[in-house]
């Protein structure tokens, strides 16, 4: 159950991310089985207590190390451990969460807000129980789940996202990229959030040629980038984050048209969503402009949700999956006119009680400062100093061994980047590093529009050197 079965909220549950919801329901007999046998150290005297999550470390099932980890066991991790297994994700998607996670309307209803209980589904502990003014993602103590850990059910393990354990103990997640970037770029969450999630299989006894091969047999790996070309596994960003996944706006379009034009179905495919994006790319432009007017948005999720409805059941939308295969809906909006259903409750506007979706998402976007545009990018690695010494240097997911300068009136937007060496601007027009490892100092003097360090739809920097900001515009 979800937080809107509470109150009839206006939406649905999320369903999982990647259709492997048979894959999941398949194992969940398996994964019981070893909660069962794993009762002491679930089902103590601390389970007894009920969901007290400061005993939480001590019932967690899972082996000493990730290496050692078996396929069904409960491994907790840190978000900042976690490597994707597709380049990209719906962005709005994600803002989505963040509109309502940041909102104070599912509280005005008298539900916890509903990150906590996103956590406590991805924990495997159903939806949150209650969560008070100070409760915050960073410490499960401060709220409580329905369930307690331990008394885990088929159903509540299921909803668990998946990880297989890769080459040297490295964490590959399968299933929730977009539900834990979504706690990680909000301001509660972070890159140390803690959540337990379920091993696939283990792997780790493979060499790195080896594991992708098996990744890519198994359909477990997306190496599609959002213009259609192809990438290698080298080409996977290196953690979560708004700033390290690219924007794949077919992928938010197919999840704003769920319940219009599609349902996922129980044995749903990997990478359902994708694969209605890339039909949908075919058929549907869309213009960035439409993506920022919520009337204009919603005129687009009608056409594809049409679209998808209107597509006769055996029409192949990927080699070897037919619309019904993917969940096509027989009727737009299944059936129902378009003052109900989904599609009425997508189309609620931010100023409501209970507002849609998608409201949500355009007014979490509207809120992130607008970059200006790149005059040049750098991608991949270099080696060498970097000089901005007029428009607008941009790294993109770039590994730069070397210093960073910004000179007067130029602009430096980070996305992603690892750098090793020092980074330094005066007097630039705009600074934004976000998502960002700067392995050496940071001087950022003088910025005439804008200093971006953090903030909303800024993934969160690793910054190991000093940090000197002065005198500068913006936040």
């Amino acid at each position: 159950m979800s937080a809107n079965h509470r109150t009839g909220a206006t939406a649905p549950a999320d369903v999982p991310e990647r259709g492997v919801a048979h894959r999941r329901h398949a194992a969940v007999g398996g994964v019981l089985a070893l909660l069962m046998a794993a009762s002491g150290a679930l089902a103590g005297p601390a389970a007894a207590r009920g969901a007290d999550h400061a005993d939480h470390a001590d019932r967690v099932t899972v082996a000493a190390a990730p290496a050692g980890a078996t396929a069904g066991e409960l491994l907790e991790v840190r978000l900042r451990e976690l490597r994707p297994t597709q380049p990209a994700i719906g962005h709005d998607q994600i803002h989505y969460k963040l509109g309502r996670y940041a909102g104070a309307k599912d509280e005005a209803r008298g539900n916890p807000n509903k990150r906590f209980d996103d956590w406590c589904e991805a924990n495997g502990q159903a939806e949150a129980a209650s969560a008070g003014p100070g409760a915050t993602l960073a410490d499960p103590a401060t709220f409580r789940c329905t369930l307690a850990l331990g008394e885990e059910t088929a159903d509540s393990v299921a909803a668990m996202k998946t990880v297989v354990i890769g080459p040297g103990g490295s964490l590959h997640l399968t299933d929730g990229h977009h539900t834990l970037t979504s706690f990680l770029e909000t301001p509660d969450g972070g890159p140390d959030t803690a959540v337990r999630l379920r091993v696939s299989d283990n792997l780790s006894h493979l060499s790195t040629d080896a594991f992708w091969r098996e990744m890519r047999a198994r359909d477990l790996v997306w190496l599609q980038a959002p213009d259609g070309s192809t990438l290698s596994p080298a080409d996977l960003p290196r953690g979560l984050g708004l700033a390290r996944l690219a924007d794949d706006p077919y992928r938010s379009l197919v999840y704003f048209t769920r319940g219009i034009g599609y349902t996922p179905p129980s044995d749903a495919p990997e990478y359902l969503e994708f694969l209605w994006g890339r039909w949908l790319r075919d058929r549907i432009d869309l213009d960035p402009s439409e993506l920022r007017d919520p009337a204009a948005y919603l005129e687009v999720i009608e056409e594809a949700s049409r679209a998808m409805a209107a597509a006769p059941g055996d029409t192949e939308i990927a080699p070897g999956r037919t619309a019904d295969r993917l969940g096509r809906l027989a009727e737009w909006n299944d059936g129902k006119r378009a003052t109900g259903g989904e599609w009425a409750k997508l189309s609620v506007p931010i100023d409501d009680a209970r507002p849609g979706k998608l409201a949500y998402a355009v007014d979490s976007r509207a809120r992130v400062p607008a970059a200006p545009a790149c005059t040049r990018t750098v991608t991949g690695r270099h080696n060498g100093p970097l000089h901005a010494a007029t428009g607008v240097l941009c790294l993109d997911a770039a590994t730069v061994r070397g210093p960073v300068v910004v000179g007067a009136g130029a602009s430096l937007l980070v996305r992603g980047a690892e750098i090793s060496g020092p980074v330094s601007a005066v007097a630039a027009r705009t600074v934004e590093i976000c998502g960002a490892t700067l392995n050496g100092p940071l001087s950022v003097v003088g910025t005439r529009d804008r200093l971006t360090l953090a903030g909303h739809g800024c993934t969160p920097n690793d910054l190991r050197g000093p940090v000197a900001a002065v005198g500068n515009a913006g936040g």
